[in-house]
């Protein structure tokens, strides 16, 4: 398929322009794009899309997300991450999700995320009580179907989940305690079961689709098991995808288990690398900062889902400084409750003005523009592949119309991008040259004939839920007490929310 976009303006986002629009055409050949230049013709057979009045950005990448939340949107407020896990990852009585609807779950996650103008998604989902080929190929047949890249994986842990909280097991009676059984996975296991993926699954449509590796956090998983998933995430170019310092306790926990930060932890242990693509990185301090700088690897900041669970705000201004690369995630569909980028843009160029009274470190436009493409793609290893458009690259794009309430009347493209738009005027959606979403509607899939099935098959899920949550809730006491205890710790170090000194215990009593 050969595609002429003509007359347009083109929000490149590569080295030559970044966020300054021009005007010109786009070839697209295949899956790539051909030619970016001014009146080129168009080849025998070719579609033509006229541009006038329309903007060419590159498709959106959605850093980190969970599919597995998704049919708990809207389901959950008011609660720190500690106590809200309970209830979205349940310790006890969790059923395996029936694979019909693990499908349709992934499907719609993907199905959300390209009608926001998301093409590019890295998806951390999880999959007890044990790693399955086929139940992963569910996960990439849906992905695969709908038209979305992705990197997709099932987070691994492999530590008793007490032995992962401070004071959990001092907190939680032995009885509850023993409750909970312990993951049972080996390194060996594990890699076993990687390497299948890769062999099977990894690079489905047409290269679309790819396995990377997940460790849940450093204090979830063993030495041994992280230091596997790196030498294989290297081995295979892929992201070594985990989560550090999102919330209070995890800064405790560093301090309590290690005697050092989680950041200088995973640095001690040689496990900080530039395949290393951290979700959150909200309490880290100077020092932490450097060495993730140093250690060339990425964050995905998700400042919505951090403000719902109260976690803090990423002091970002200070990581782009230490040389961090910075892209945007949604986090999952019960923690940020939507798969729109646009929200998440809108969120992070508003959230660092209350962080400092120095306007002149605000995070730009620009750079949120920056964080949600190619910076976005650099996290997710693919920055050579998509992010920008630039001739050789995927054909990974969105077509806006500026015709609208949007951008009407036009001041700043960029500015109108991060604060105005929403996705509304998003009319073409297309990845690797195929368009996915035309006039707004999804074009590979039958998007009432899917909406009509969930309505009639997952509230008797959810029923179900309910019944797991109610069983669930008996620990949400020590929870609530070990966020409590956490919040108050004072463990001498200085901690940053946002890009202002945030100090706890005696340091802030001295200050």
């Amino acid at each position: 398929m050969t595609t002429l976009i003509r007359n347009a303006t083109i929000l490149a986002m590569d080295a030559a322009h970044g966020a300054t629009p021009f005007l010109g055409d786009i070839l697209v050949e295949g899956d790539r794009i051909a030619t970016i230049g001014h009146g080129l013709e168009a080849p025998p057979g070719a579609k033509v899309i006229e541009g006038r009045d329309r903007l060419v950005m590159p498709g959106l990448v959605n850093a980190h997300i969970h599919s597995s939340e998704t049919f708990f949107k809207g389901r959950y407020q008011n609660m720190p991450l500690e106590v809200w896990t309970l209830y979205a990852y349940p310790l006890v009585g969790a059923p395996v999700i029936p694979e019909r609807l693990l499908y349709l779950r992934s499907l719609l996650t993907a199905m959300e995320a390209l009608k926001g103008g998301v093409t590019t998604m890295v998806d951390d989902f999880f999959d007890p009580p044990r790693f399955d080929l086929d139940r992963l190929g569910i996960v990439f047949s849906a992905y695969d179907a709908v038209g979305i890249r992705a990197n997709v994986s099932n987070a691994i842990i492999d530590r008793h989940i007490f032995d992962t909280l401070p004071f959990a097991r001092e907190i939680v009676p032995a009885a509850l305690q023993a409750a909970i059984p312990d993951p049972g996975f080996t390194v060996d296991g594990y890699m076993d079961y990687c390497r299948s993926v890769f062999a099977s699954l990894h690079g489905r449509g047409n290269g679309r689709l790819r396995f990377m590796l997940a460790p849940s956090a450093p204090q979830r998983c063993s030495v041994p098991l992280m230091e596997a998933c790196l030498a294989l995430a290297v081995e295979k170019g892929v992201p070594y995808h985990t989560h550090i310092l999102e919330t209070k306790t995890q800064a405790v926990t560093g301090e309590e288990f290690y005697g050092k930060t989680l950041i200088r932890y995973m640095h001690d242990l040689g496990l900080l690398a530039r395949n290393v693509t951290i979700a959150h990185s909200i309490w880290v301090t100077d020092e932490d900062m450097v060495l993730m700088g140093s250690a060339d690897c990425s964050i995905a900041h998700n400042c919505i889902s951090n403000q719902k669970l109260g976690a803090g705000v990423a002091p970002v201004r200070r990581l782009l400084d230490a040389g961090v690369n910075v892209g945007l995630g949604t986090d999952g569909l019960c923690s940020n409750d939507t798969a729109r980028i646009f929200d998440v843009m809108r969120a992070a160029g508003l959230i660092h003005g209350t962080a400092t009274p120095d306007y002149e470190r605000w995070v730009t436009s620009e750079e949120i523009l920056t964080a949600a493409t190619i910076k976005g793609a650099r996290t997710a290893l693919l920055d050579h592949v998509t992010g920008s458009l630039e001739v050789g690259k995927k054909a990974d794009l969105l077509i806006l119309k500026m015709d609208g309430f949007n951008f009407s009347p036009m001041n700043d493209i960029r500015h109108h991008l991060v604060y105005c738009e929403n996705g509304q005027s998003i009319e073409t959606v297309m990845v690797d040259g195929a368009v996915v979403v035309a006039n707004g509607r999804l074009t590979t899939v039958d998007e009432d004939a899917v909406f009509a099935e969930l309505r009639e098959i997952v509230p008797a899920w959810l029923t179900e839920h309910a019944e797991v949550e109610a069983r669930n809730k008996v620990f949400e006491p020590y929870m609530r007490e070990l966020h409590r205890r956490a919040t108050i710790r004072d463990i001498g170090i200085n901690r940053y929310q946002g890009d202002m000194p945030f100090w706890t215990g005696q340091n802030r009593a001295s200050a």
